[in-house]
């Protein structure tokens, strides 16, 4: 199978498939192109036989009245309608798997910004600009947000790609298989240099990523870690102490208590991934999504038992800002409950994915 999978990979112009991603989407591919290919050469053998078969053969010749059996029927509706459901039943599956990332997946906030993409491993760990390393054979969630317009993080050897919103969280993941380098690409136009919004995932050996990220955490402890300009203002290492700060200074815990008790707001302490029923009867969960939304749109979903008196914080809080916040909030949990998966457990090695 691997043999004619590499050879549709040729015919198709398609990169090797270097993500435990890849391999269902190439299949999926392969699937529903033999099919239409297929499916089309016999619509056109079909169509080239009734062309002569069914040519007028003299000239006041009238075209016959027919009237097609119920198994006629049943066989022409039939069979796209199995086709079809075979290609939703695949797809779907596949895109659950995809959009549930791993409890144990690495996590890395990325942010595209006219023309380039930064990226930073969470407390305590590295910032960089172009280049994420990861390791590979473990799961790795982008937690993805833009400085300016919409971009499309687009990495076509995992075939992984996610539209990059400002002013909101998006999340991919992928768990790569070969240690190597691979491009990254912006695929949703942004203005003059789009095309040249490039980066390289740089996928290590498990062991080799441990030593280097105990490194960049050795010296981002020991240097001034910067933001980026106009990013937001530069700050020294864990990113949670640069959340308390932010909130600090916006007064976020003017309403928001850090120890359980309610007041204005809904309280910080244990707040990420629980499950907050809304004024309108509706639930959602408090994850990273959630609570970046909040902070743009704070009255679009209320918390209930809570007013809509929180200002907005769209334009005021730069992408880092909003990310060290988040960050800020999921480290406020109740000693003795179980912890909630942190930016911490990237050290630790972690064990391969399982496919859903």
């Amino acid at each position: 199978m691997t043999v004619i999978e590499d050879l549709l990979r040729r015919i198709l112009w398609l990169p090797p498939a270097n993500s435990t991603f890849a391999v269902p989407v190439d299949r999926l591919h392969f699937f529903v192109i033999t099919v239409t290919m297929i499916a089309s050469f016999a619509t056109g053998i079909t169509a080239f036989v009734f062309l002569f078969k069914y040519r007028q053969r003299t000239k006041n010749a009238s075209t016959p009245y027919v009237i097609p059996s119920v198994k006629f029927e049943i066989v022409v509706i039939g069979v796209p309608l199995f086709f079809f459901l075979l290609w939703f039943v695949q797809g779907y599956k596949d895109y659950v798997w995809y959009t549930t990332p791993p409890a144990n997946a690495m996590d890395v906030y990325v942010m595209g910004k006219k023309w380039m993409w930064k990226f930073s491993y969470g407390a305590e760990g590295p910032n960089a600009i172009g280049t994420l390393h990861v390791p590979a054979n473990r799961p790795v969630r982008l937690l993805m947000t833009s400085r300016d317009v919409i971009h499309s993080f687009f990495v076509p050897d995992f075939r992984i790609k996610q539209d990059v919103v400002p002013g909101r969280y998006t999340e991919t993941w992928f768990e790569a298989t070969k240690p190597g380098r691979y491009q990254v690409f912006c695929s949703q136009y942004c203005g003059t240099w789009h095309s040249q919004m490039w980066a390289q995932v740089v996928v290590m050996d498990p062991p080799e990523f441990d030593k280097w990220l105990q490194d960049q955490r050795k010296g981002a402890l020991s240097a001034r870690v910067d933001s980026g300009g106009d990013d937001g203002p530069g700050f020294h290492g864990s990113i949670v102490e640069y959340g308390k700060q932010v909130a600090m200074r916006e007064g976020c815990v003017k309403c928001h208590s850090l120890d359980g008790e309610p007041h204005i707001g809904p309280t910080w302490l244990d707040l990420y991934n629980k499950t907050e029923t809304l004024e309108d009867g509706s639930t959602i969960v408090a994850d990273e999504a959630y609570l970046t939304d909040s902070m743009i749109d704070p009255r679009g979903r209320i918390v209930k038992g809570f007013k809509a008196v929180m200002p907005t914080y769209k334009g005021r809080l730069t992408a880092p800002d909003s990310a060290a916040l988040v960050e800020f909030i999921k480290s406020l949990r109740t000693p003795g409950l179980e912890a909630v998966p942190s930016k911490e457990a990237i050290y630790e090695p972690a064990k391969p994915a399982q496919r859903r």
